[in-house]
């Protein structure tokens, strides 16, 4: 039986990533969401139109991301919001919706800085797809991660191209390994969002990219499982076709999940298992557990089977 600290100097069984935050910084720290007005370049006709087929950005947009609100605005009121519950924290500007590196650099320099103006955001956070950055943009974020937290989340998705192209995601893996090295050569904090149970990918496939991330200069990872939402391409497909989609139960996901941190290089660190849509935009599948609840369900499993992160790297 394994006791005692793991390689990343605490007892949970796997590199958890508030344990990290609590770490790197001396006070509690909160993303504050903000919608800048985006798009993405397989909406725009770039490299193609309709974007990603599980896609609907209203399933992780807090009410008070508005494009009517300036970016300060809006990093006002999401400090507001959580000041109710907090009396004291810092916040990261989470630039979260669509390609939010997706123009010109004076422009995104503007944006970025302009959050950087409250006194109450030590750092960035932006989500973004790895064909949307340049060596110009990631140059600038390395000098700006020399003053401030910066975080750079790639949405990956998949490590097989036939996935990307079903789920039209405009890129290759290729270019996602490229932006990883580039950032991670840099300095820059980089994550790789992965989606667990796309059409078409097997439990071996699954696996396979467990090893494959572990290979790559990822320092976070974020997975979440297969979501079907509505008013999108997969809900079109899955009505359709719903023997081409495999959704987990809970349980299944459980150890899904718990199979996949077994296989992970030990050094990245995990932000989260699953992803949380509003219920009344959720089609499938429909678990009713909050991140914390999905949190303890691993935790429990990874002590029932003796195991841990890294296990079998």
């Amino acid at each position: 039986m394994n006791l005692g600290i793991y390689s990343w100097g605490h007892e949970r069984r796997y590199n958890d990533f508030p344990t990290y935050f609590r770490n790197l910084f001396s006070e509690r720290v909160q993303k504050v969401s903000i919608d800048a007005g985006f798009t993405c370049p397989n909406r725009d006709g770039s490299k193609g139109v309709g974007g990603c087929t599980y896609c609907n950005n209203k399933t992780f947009k807090p009410t008070y991301c508005n494009l009517e609100n300036s970016v300060s605005s809006q990093v006002q009121k999401g400090i507001d919001f959580f000041a109710k519950k907090y009396k004291s924290m810092k916040f990261l500007a989470y630039f979260q919706a669509y390609t939010n590196t997706y123009a010109p650099l004076d422009d995104l320099r503007l944006l970025y800085e302009e959050a950087l103006e409250h006194p109450k955001i030590v750092g960035l956070v932006i989500s973004t797809r790895p064909d949307a950055v340049y060596p110009e943009l990631l140059d600038y974020l390395a000098e700006l991660s020399k003053k401030v937290y910066v975080m750079v989340e790639f949405g990956v998705e998949s490590h097989l191209d036939r996935t990307l192209e079903s789920i039209n995601r405009g890129h290759t893996f290729a270019e996602s390994v490229w932006a990883m090295e580039e950032t991670a050569k840099r300095g820059i904090n980089n994550c790789a969002h992965m989606i667990l149970g796309l059409p078409g990918e097997s439990h071996e496939d699954l696996m396979e990219q467990a090893r494959v991330i572990s290979q790559l200069p990822v320092k976070n990872l974020k997975l979440h499982q297969l979501q079907i939402h509505k008013r999108t391409v997969l809900e079109k497909q899955f009505s359709e076709s719903p023997e081409r989609f495999r959704l987990y139960t809970a349980e299944e996901y459980t150890d899904l999940v718990v199979d996949y941190l077994e296989l992970l290089n030990p050094a990245i660190i995990v932000e989260r298992f699953i992803s949380q849509a509003p219920y009344d935009m959720l089609i499938a599948p429909k678990w009713g557990l909050k991140n914390f609840e999905f949190v303890a369900k691993v935790e429990k499993r990874l002590s029932e089977r003796d195991t841990w992160q890294g296990r079998l790297f």
